[in-house]
């Protein structure tokens, strides 16, 4: 890459966080005003960046317009699926996407292990809202109105001795899981099996979706989960929030 060209997305990273005088890009930069100025007028020339009337430079509605084009060319599944995959081969577990669609939180990926017990979860399938992991990690993160609508269909029956089967006690639990980043499902569905879950943010910092690793007890309790998997599976989670366009 050629260093105008590397300094160019430099210059565009670094206005995209918030508008900077033509001395802040330098110094930035680590170049002299000039050629700082250089740039910025070549990519203000582009729609690319702006000057605003205060003398400094933001992003053009241009690179708005074409992140949004590229964004409509990729979809959660597929940008997910490699990682997904390579995360399942790394752990050994059953991994799940599941994303909100509507008035529903639906099932879409899923990487069987090689070697395991295949679970229950469909592709295309609803998730059981008030047992699932990645039904936690979403609804933990949504608007309470959002998440509240969701919940308003949830029986809230009892599948295990481990099931939260209270209305408050699940509240408790979403306001666990935001505080802490990640949700846990300890049986609550079928009592051999467990999870740890984290969110998926659109390049808004909406969460949009949740992934999920689960494991047999018999092979890993939640503790190992959290210990062994779960650094993983954040950052697995993370990139693909990138690849959809969040920023930190």
């Amino acid at each position: 890459m050629s260093q105008t060209v590397r300094r160019a997305i430099d210059i565009l990273e670094f206005i995209a966080r918030g508008p900077r005088t033509q001395t802040e890009v330098g110094d930035h930069l680590g170049v002299h005003r000039s050629t700082a100025l250089r740039i910025l007028e070549s990519l203000t020339e582009g729609g690319l960046a702006r000057r605003l009337p205060d003398g400094r430079y933001a992003v053009g509605h241009r690179l708005a317009g074409l992140a949004q084009l590229a964004l409509e060319q990729f979809g959660l599944k597929e940008i997910a699926a490699g990682h997904l995959r390579t995360l399942g081969e790394h752990c050994g577990h059953t991994v799940h996407l599941a994303a909100l669609e509507g008035d529903q939180i639906v099932y879409v990926d899923k990487v069987d292990p090689v070697d395991g017990v295949r679970l229950y979860s469909q592709i295309g399938r609803p998730v059981t809202l008030h047992t699932a992991g990645v039904a936690k990690a979403i609804l933990a993160h949504l608007p309470r109105p959002t998440a509240e609508a969701l919940l308003a269909g949830c029986d809230f029956a009892p599948h295990t001795t481990t099931t939260i089967t209270d209305p408050a006690a699940y509240r408790k639990a979403l306001d666990e899981t935001r505080a802490r980043g990640f949700a846990v499902d300890d049986g609550e569905y079928e009592d051999y099996v467990n999870c740890v879950a984290v969110p998926v943010r659109d390049s808004g910092g909406e969460v949009i979706a949740a992934i999920s690793v689960t494991a047999l007890k018999a092979k890993a309790d939640l503790t190992a989960l959290e210990r062994v998997v779960l650094p993983e599976l954040t950052t697995t989670a993370e990139t693909i929030s990138r690849e959809l366009g969040w920023r930190p």
